[in-house]
């Protein structure tokens, strides 16, 4: 299986989790010495529901009984979630803009990696881990329920490239109470975007109350180089927004110049996380690097979170 963008180049290949999968075993075992808290408390598995069937789900939870109801169009399964110290979920943006980048490279790349480490992490804890997807303004949103193991997490990676296999997520009002409304148990979340977005302030304003029933923290998808064009001769240039699809005529020192705007907008996105007290990792281009420093964080704050 490879995670693949829409050109046909890869975003995560089986060859780079096992890459991702070594940094983790490597590193964490000098994390972890020493005893700590299980993840698992309570007895067995609650029952939370009926849902429809995704890619993924074993064959074992279909409610062949509910699903006659529906002809076995869609196939019905039955839900259940088992109690954690420790679930640990990944709020991903999928924007178009993510889907932009230079040499091959789309922002989505490292969106995708940091879904990956985190998720890897998870499962060397033996956590629960899910995804949440969102668009630009977080007007649509896509979940797959947090489940143990590395299948999982490849799974998880899949629909965020392709976009399927998703619950849809409702929104109902604010991100803060759509967020908490979705993942019920006290989880540790990781989002991941490179917040160049309208008012920050207000999205991490939102994102912060999420705080109040879970431990959040943000992934800073360093984008600058996806802004970082090969110099041309044209004095002036065609560009459009992907989001909005707004056409707009700018210099070539404008567009030289683009790369160090990305850089000063998310240093202030930086900004009003710490004033948010929003704890803030930023991944670049340096894969190796970006596995190491993120994968000891989640280990840490996982640590953490377990010992409380």
């Amino acid at each position: 299986m490879r995670v693949r963008d829409d050109d046909g180049t890869s975003l995560v290949s089986l060859a780079d989790i096992t890459e991702i999968e070594l940094v983790i075993l490597r590193r964490m075992r000098d994390v972890t010495i020493g005893d700590h808290r299980s993840r698992q408390h309570g007895t067995g598995f609650d029952f939370v529901g009926l849902r429809d069937w995704q890619p993924g789900d074993r064959f074992s939870s279909i409610d062949w009984g509910q699903s006659s109801l529906t002809n076995f169009a869609p196939l019905v399964v039955r839900d259940f979630e088992q109690p954690s110290t420790a679930t640990v979920v990944t709020i991903a943006d999928v924007s178009l803009s993510t889907r932009c980048g230079v040499n091959g490279l789309p922002i989505a790349g490292p969106v995708a990696r940091a879904i990956a480490t985190v998720g890897l992490s998870a499962v060397f804890f033996q956590d629960p881990f899910g995804l949440i997807t969102f668009d630009t303004g977080f007007q649509h949103l896509g979940g797959i329920r947090p489940r143990t193991g590395k299948g999982h997490v490849v799974h998880c990676l899949d629909a965020y490239e392709r976009q399927r296999g998703l619950q849809e997520v409702r929104r109902t009002g604010s991100i803060s109470a759509t967020l908490s409304g979705y993942v019920r148990n006290p989880s540790l979340m990781a989002v991941v975007s490179d917040f160049l977005i309208e008012k920050p302030e207000e999205t991490l304003r939102e994102l912060s109350l999420v705080r109040a029933t879970h431990d959040l923290f943000l992934i800073l998808i360093d984008s600058a180089f996806a802004f970082d064009a090969p110099k041309i001769s044209s004095g002036w240039i065609d560009t459009v927004d992907v989001e909005t699809g707004e056409t707009r005529t700018i210099s070539r020192h404008t567009l030289r110049s683009l790369a160090e705007r990305a850089h000063a907008w998310q240093d202030n996105v930086r900004r009003i996380a710490k004033e948010l007290d929003l704890d803030v990792v930023t991944v670049g281009t340096d894969e190796a690097k970006a596995d190491i420093h993120l994968s000891e964080f989640v280990a840490e704050r996982r640590l953490r979170k377990t010992r409380n």
